[in-house]
């Protein structure tokens, strides 16, 4: 049934064009959600009692999809090029005229959430969504308000999802039948023909990426974790490298698995749940994951058997990129206040589809800045539209695709607390070994898991290392529980001269890369990089 809304409710709505609506669900409770999600065929119960969704052809973001208006809010600060691609407002304010028509006489769902967790760095939003199940999913990734709150809620942005609108190229002005746009001006975000969830989440991420760096905020893409004594570790990273996976820890308490802020008083949350992979999940190795998918999670795009509703994770029949959405509180050990101090270890996450860099290494300052600028690692299937095989890929901050601004005002914030903080910075290698994808097999989770610790306990800060003659890298000769081989990555491979030759192919490619997009923005940080001669 549908809640009634207040006079000023219905003026908000009006105010966004959205008149003439059939019914509105405001601020519905999350069993209300999942029953009007089932009752309307949008999905169904897995046997563990999460809510089963599929997005269709699209079962990861679409950044060619993705768009800023450029307006006098963005024209001469964002980094417009193929990643914020620009559309004009009077394209923009046309194709949103069809949706809110599009929406009139049908039912919408609308939920008041904040993303911050740090109460002074937060940012209210409105995301008004044409499925339950898309409600359902920001219910569990925002951070969800009191009562008290609803009542004096003033969203500062707000989010408009109509996948059932599709999108014309010709009409629309956009590149296909989907398209995700971002609205500075008017603080909107506009989703159209996409029923694969995350693109809300990733938007507001986009949002805050543009605004905290004005007050002097980093954001940043990784997942962060508290030890006992309060010592805080980063995990920065793209989709598919470990993000969640490492930082749910039985040993320490998770803030958060994706997106942070670091501002004076430390680390903060943006979010109140997980969004984590699912695929070839088993409680042995992720047990706190396993243990959150029940009712209320939602997953989307896994195999169910039809006759019992079980989930089997090991399906990749409609993708890699298989997600589950829980709240945070549906893990044991958090940090109720998804907030922490000031960052002590960092991690960079790739996962290295060449097989060749060694699995753990400690970063100089100054190689902490290349590599967080190289960003490297694989696409993993599934991550996004029509990646079908991980592809060796440079991303600026790990987070390039959620960056509005020059990649280097994020990477000097992050200099600047790295120096402030003296925080430890390591390259972690979450990839192959043994060979190349298709050859060598993954890392194991438990060694890296061993690798970590040691480095978060403080253990290798003094270790012996040896340095990798192309790469640069330090790498520790011998950390307790993982096998001496592994740290060589040479030495795991049979055939060595195939070993040099993909690594010479893998360095060059960082070199190709920072020349390319910072060589004339940064070149005393060139010589951080593999060295070719």
């Amino acid at each position: 049934m549908a809640h009634s809304v207040s006079t000023e409710t219905q003026q908000a709505l009006d105010t966004l064009g959205l008149t003439d609506l059939h019914d509105v669900y405001w601020n519905c409770s999350m069993p209300v959600l999942v029953e009007e999600a089932i009752r309307r065929g949008e999905g169904h119960l897995a046997s563990n009692g999460a809510l089963v969704a599929y997005t269709g052809k699209r079962t990861g973001r679409s950044p060619k999809d993705r768009f800023i208006v450029r307006n006098a809010a963005t024209a001469s600060a964002v980094d417009w090029g193929a990643i914020n691609q620009p559309i004009e407002q009077p394209v923009f304010e046309a194709l949103r005229f069809r949706v809110t028509q599009y929406l009139r006489g049908r039912d919408v769902f609308v939920l008041d959430a904040r993303a911050g967790a740090d109460p002074r760095s937060t940012l209210p939003i409105r995301l008004i969504t044409e499925y339950a199940w898309h409600n359902l999913f920001a219910k569990q990734l925002f951070i969800g308000l009191s009562r008290a709150e609803l009542v004096q809620h003033v969203p500062e942005w707000t989010v408009i999802s109509a996948p059932g609108f599709k999108t014309d190229p010709l009409r629309d002005g956009v590149n296909s039948d989907i398209a995700v746009i971002l609205n500075f001006e008017s603080r909107e975000v506009l989703i159209c023909g996409t029923e694969y969830a995350g693109e809300s989440k990733k938007s507001i991420f986009s949002v805050l990426n543009f605004l905290l760096p004005q007050r002097g905020i980093l954001p940043m893409h990784c997942s962060a974790n508290q030890g006992q004594k309060g010592d805080v570790a980063l995990f920065f990273g793209l989709s598919g490298t470990g993000k969640t996976s490492l930082s749910s820890d039985s040993e320490r308490l998770l803030i958060g698995d994706d997106e942070h802020g670091w501002n004076e008083n430390g680390v903060f949350n943006f979010e109140g749940g997980c969004y984590a992979k699912c695929i070839r999940l088993a409680p042995k190795y992720e047990p706190q994951i396993y243990n959150a998918i029940r009712f209320g999670s939602v997953i989307e795009n896994v195999v169910i058997d039809p006759d019992t509703h079980v989930p089997d994770y090991d399906d990749d029949r409609f993708t890699e990129n298989t997600r589950v959405a829980y709240p945070l509180e549906y893990i044991d050990n958090v940090v109720e206040a998804k907030r922490g101090g000031h960052a002590n270890t960092l991690f960079f996450l790739t996962a290295d589809a060449f097989g060749v860099l060694p699995p753990i290494a400690r970063l100089t300052p100054d190689q902490a800045m290349y590599h967080f600028l190289s960003g490297y690692t694989a696409k993993l299937a599934g991550t996004e539209v029509g990646v079908t095989d991980p592809q060796a890929t440079f991303e600026a901050c790990f987070a390039a695709p959620f960056l509005p601004l020059p990649a280097t005002t994020y990477a000097r914030m992050l200099r600047d607390k790295l120096n402030q903080h003296t925080a430890r910075v390591y390259l972690l290698n979450t990839g192959w070994t043994g060979g190349p994808f298709g050859v060598g097999k993954r890392i194991s989770i438990a060694h890296t898991r061993t690798m970590l610790r040691a480095a978060i306990d403080g253990k290798l800060e003094q270790a012996e290392t040896y340095t990798d003659a192309l790469f640069g890298l330090h790498v520790p000769v011998h950390i307790d529980g993982v096998p001496a081989e592994l740290l060589r990555p040479r030495e795991t491979w049979h055939n060595h001269a195939e070993y040099d030759r993909l690594a010479r192919i893998l360095a060059e490619r960082f070199v190709d890369n920072f020349d390319k997009k910072f060589g004339a923005l940064a070149p005393e940080l060139a010589a951080q990089g593999p060295q070719l001669s």
